[in-house]
């Protein structure tokens, strides 16, 4: 059995959760809760390309407000 998260022959979603955290996920199986639909239902490459221009900070979106905007600092 494939993986189903390295198939080309099905659909995709990528999903963000509320860190804003990004996942690609078959449309085969039930968005987990706690993670919303960004983008598709599209090809596998689509969803890659998709997170790679959306995802382009690693860090959680707790963190990222807790550390405030560096422009701010002294």
């Amino acid at each position: 059995m494939k993986n189903p998260f390295e198939r080309d022959d099905i659909l995709y979603y990528a999903l963000v959760n509320d860190e804003g955290q990004y996942s690609m996920w078959p449309t085969t199986n039930e968005v987990p809760e706690g993670w919303n639909v960004a983008h598709g239902p599209s090809d596998r490459q689509s969803c890659v390309e998709f997170i790679e221009g959306a995802w382009t900070d690693m860090r959680p979106k707790s963190l990222i407000d807790s550390m405030g905007n560096p422009s701010q600092r002294s």
